[in-house]
C-alpha cells in the first residue's frame, strides 16, 4: 500500500533545509578563505562554529526521530541524509583546519577549482530540498541530483589532476603530505554532497 507523501511531522523538513544552508555557508568560507588567503584563522573559525551548528541541527534530527512514530520518509534514510549532510561540512572543516594546522603555503589553482565546486554542490543540495517536502516532481528531483553527480565527477578529476600535479612539481615531501590530506577533504566533501543526491533521488523515486 502507497501512502501519499504528506508527512505529520514538518520539522523534519525544516531541519533538513537548515543543514543545508549550514553546508552552503561553510562551503562559501571555505571559498572565500582559499580564494583571498587572509584572516586564515579567522575563517577557520567561522567554519569551525559552522561545523558545530551543523552538530546540533544532526542531533536534533535524531531526537525528533526517536519521538516520532509517523515520519516523512523511512527512518533510514531519514538517518542517512543527515548524516550525509553532517559530512559534508565535516570534511569543509576538516580542509580548512588542516591548512590552518599545517601552516601551509597560499593554496594553488587545483585547491581554488576544488573549493568552487564544493560551492556549486552544496548550492545544489540546498535547491533541491524543497522539492521532496511536498508534491514531488521527479524530473525535478533527478535533475538537481544528475548535476550533484556531474560536480562529483569534474572534483573528483580535478584532485587526480591536483594529486599528479603534486608529486611531480614539490620536491618537499612534507608539502606533499600535507597537501594530499587537504586535497582528499575536499574531495570527500563532493563524495558527501553525491551521497546526499543519492538519498533524495531514492526518496523521490518512491514517493513521486
Amino acid at each position: 500500500m502507497k501512502f501519499p507523501f504528506i508527512p505529520r511531522e514538518e520539522k523534519f523538513f525544516d531541519l533538513f533545509q537548515a543543514s543545508a544552508q549550514n553546508v552552503v555557508e561553510a562551503a562559501h568560507r571555505l571559498k572565500e578563505m582559499v580564494d583571498s588567503w587572509e584572516h586564515v584563522e579567522g575563517s577557520v573559525d567561522e567554519i569551525t562554529e559552522l561545523e558545530h551548528k551543523g552538530d546540533t541541527i544532526t542531533h536534533d534530527i535524531m531526537a525528533r526521530l526517536n519521538r516520532t512514530f509517523v515520519t516523512p520518509f523511512d527512518r533510514e534514510d531519514i538517518v542517512q541524509l543527515a548524516h550525509s549532510l553532517d559530512d559534508i561540512i565535516d570534511f569543509i572543516h576538516a580542509a580548512a583546519d588542516s591548512m590552518l594546522l599545517y601552516k601551509v603555503s597560499r593554496p594553488g589553482p587545483r585547491a581554488k577549482e576544488l573549493a568552487g565546486i564544493i560551492v556549486q554542490a552544496a548550492e545544489e543540495v540546498e535547491k533541491v530540498m524543497p522539492q521532496i517536502r511536498k508534491h514531488i516532481v521527479l524530473s525535478q528531483v533527478l535533475k538537481r541530483c544528475v548535476e550533484i553527480n556531474r560536480l562529483e565527477n569534474v572534483a573528483d578529476r580535478v584532485y587526480r589532476a591536483a594529486m599528479a600535479e603534486l608529486f611531480a612539481d614539490s620536491s618537499d615531501i612534507a608539502d606533499v603530505i600535507k597537501w594530499r590530506e587537504i586535497y582528499a577533504h575536499m574531495e570527500s566533501a563532493t563524495d558527501r554532497c553525491e551521497d546526499v543526491a543519492d538519498v533524495l533521488e531514492g526518496v523521490a523515486i518512491k514517493h513521486a
